[in-house]
């Protein structure tokens, strides 16, 4: 076996791993709950929903906040694709194994 063909198998077997820490550091950057909190706008859990920051994004005046809200729906959405790739990249992570 040729090096690439190895390193190619070596990062089909890690993959489903790079993008679970990817994933997870676009989560705990998501700080939706705390801009929510800082505004005096009770929330009840630390996973505020898509539709309550696009509510809020609409119904704003303060263009700050406006932009902070935006950043954190851009790092939910990153963090949504980051769990996608994960989950497609498990069946190749499997033939790469195999493939070992």
């Amino acid at each position: 076996m040729s090096a690439n063909h190895e390193n190619f198998i070596i990062f089909l077997t890690v993959s489903p791993l790079f993008f679970f820490i990817i994933a997870v550091s676009f989560r705990l950057l998501d700080n939706s709950a705390l801009l929510f909190l800082q505004k005096d706008i009770l929330v009840t859990s630390a996973n505020v929903s898509v539709t309550s920051i696009k509510n809020q994004i609409k119904k704003t005046q303060d263009k700050e906040f406006k932009e902070k809200l935006r950043l954190a729906l851009l790092y939910r959405r990153l963090h949504r694709t980051c769990l996608i790739l994960m989950l497609l990249s498990i069946p190749l992570m499997v033939t790469g194994y195999f493939m070992l």
